[in-house]
């Protein structure tokens, strides 16, 4: 396609997110959760998420701790990057990314315990709250379906 210059221009674009991974050091954000409980959880998570994935933990923006990486395309043909899983330790709750959405893992839910829902984000006020390996099994198949219909 060509602009009003005449110079060909790619119909393809790329979404600019104000999210995106950077260089922030995942230890020392967790290091500085001030909420003894929350810290530990988040713990928990990372060394979770780590072992599900085989990824290193990457901070996304200043709050969010991401795994693995995927390009999805909007409907008119931009792009974007986005973790493939993550959370973040959020003041509310703990906010765990399901990218896929949860259509997908009514039995699971069913199981899990005390949580909330938004279209990819799992709200958990505390893991005590949850059942781990179902927790667990949920990131790992979600992680697992991402990585199918979004190959590196």
């Amino acid at each position: 396609m060509a602009d009003k210059s005449g110079k060909t221009t790619s119909s393809k674009r790329t979404v600019a997110l104000k999210t995106r991974p950077g260089n922030g050091d995942v230890d020392a954000f967790l290091a500085g959760i001030e909420d003894e409980a929350k810290r530990a959880d988040s713990q928990v998570l990372m060394d979770m998420m780590n072992r599900v994935t085989g990824r290193d933990a990457v901070m996304w923006g200043s709050s969010i701790i991401g795994f693995g990486t995927y390009t999805y395309t909007y409907a008119d043909g931009r792009s974007a990057q986005w973790m493939v899983t993550g959370f973040s330790p959020r003041k509310t709750a703990l906010t765990v990314y399901v990218m896929p959405g949860f259509s997908a893992y009514d039995r699971q839910l069913s199981r899990l315990g005390r949580y909330k829902t938004g279209k990819s984000c799992l709200y958990i006020k505390r893991l005590s709250d949850v059942d781990l390996d179902v927790l667990e099994a949920i990131v790992a198949d979600a992680y697992r379906h991402m990585k199918e219909n979004y190959p590196d």
